[in-house]
């Protein structure tokens, strides 16, 4: 070491001025860093003040409600509105979604092959039992009636003539005169025309019952529906498809289900009193059909957990139709002393 200061005797020197110089820098940036702290600390203090000035207000404006009023905790009066408790009979119901059902559906077909001639009502038109609604041509089965009518009566004539053969033979017979083998045949020929003559009187009862299906009536009273064959078509005996169908619609079946946990409910409200059914139709929700249980199921339905049940209705008025679905309501009991009040009178929790 020595050696080396002496070599270089300028060198600690130079290196110790550089040293001097880099503290200096050190100490003059110190000061400036703390200056400029200084300067901008009010700066920030500002700053945080105005945040919280705006923190409270919001928070005041939210608790308000943004209308100061004079009641409690700055809010305004509190309105109470007051209704009067009320006895009224009130029913425990189930409710289900039903299906109008027609009380008895006719698919009107021909029991005769022929040309249709005559269609005697208008689709969608209201008939009474025993109303004519078609007219088959007739006029081959009246010349069938009449070939029956004449066979009938030219065998009743052969009839006659083996009856008096018949009888004389057997006269013969008893006197002694007449042969066993001539009396055998008079008794064939009789009894064979006398099946003859049986068989044409039923050829004669179906060739009027064959003119008779020529005019085909309504078995029920009802309403018609789509009009499927009109005059003119060839009709078919026992087609697939019906020529008319005919609902009736007074009275009709409404047909809903109710899950089967209802199910001893209701046997036991049916074994003290008939049930009412209560149905509203669609569009209608004002006016309430009024009817009565008419049916239940004899088995719940595995694959639903439900049973059907069915109730009857008048329907005077034809307010239901067939095929409509409706709020179906099913009256178990009623309490008619029940204390009402106000739905808004209870609150939750009460």
């Amino acid at each position: 070491m020595r050696s080396g200061s002496a070599r270089f005797p300028n060198q600690q020197g130079i290196v110790k001025d550089k040293f001097l110089k880099e503290r200096r820098g050190s100490r003059m940036r110190g000061i400036m860093f703390r200056g400029a702290n200084k300067d901008f600390r009010p700066l920030r203090i500002g700053f945080r003040a105005i945040s919280m000035v705006l923190v409270a207000t919001l928070w005041l404006i939210g608790c308000h409600g943004g209308d100061a009023g004079p009641g409690f905790g700055g809010r305004g009066p509190v309105p109470v509105l007051v209704a009067k408790a009320i006895r009224k009979a009130v029913a425990q119901r189930l409710h289900a979604i039903g299906r109008v059902e027609a009380f008895s559906t006719v698919q009107i077909k021909s029991q005769i092959s022929g040309q249709l001639m005559q269609v005697h009502f208008k689709e969608g038109q209201d008939v009474n039992k025993g109303d004519l609604l078609f007219t088959i041509d007739p006029r081959p089965f009246e010349a069938a009636l009449n070939q029956a009518l004449a066979d009938l009566t030219r065998d009743n004539a052969q009839k006659a003539q083996f009856a008096n053969d018949f009888s004389r033979y057997q006269t013969l017979l008893k006197e002694g005169v007449g042969s066993r083998q001539q009396y055998d045949e008079a008794k064939s020929k009789y009894e064979a025309i006398a099946a003859t003559v049986a068989a044409d009187e039923a050829n004669v009862q179906t060739a009027r019952l064959n003119l008779e299906y020529t005019r085909i009536i309504s078995p029920i009273d009802g309403r018609t529906g789509n009009l499927i064959l009109h005059e003119g078509n060839l009709v078919k005996a026992n087609a697939d498809t019906a020529m008319v169908v005919i609902n009736q619609v007074r009275p009709v079946y409404v047909d809903f289900a109710l899950p089967e946990q209802d199910l001893a409910a209701v046997r036991t409200s049916m074994a003290s009193h008939s049930l009412g059914v209560d149905v509203i139709a669609p569009g209608d929700k004002k006016t309430t059909v009024p009817g009565k249980l008419s049916f239940v199921d004899n088995t719940v339905d595995p694959t639903t957990g439900t049973i059907q049940l069915k109730g009857l209705f008048d329907n005077q008025h034809q307010k239901l139709w067939p095929g409509q679905f409706v709020d179906t309501y099913l009256t178990l009991s009623e309490r008619p002393d029940a204390v009402l009040v106000p739905s808004q009178a209870v609150q939750t929790g009460q």
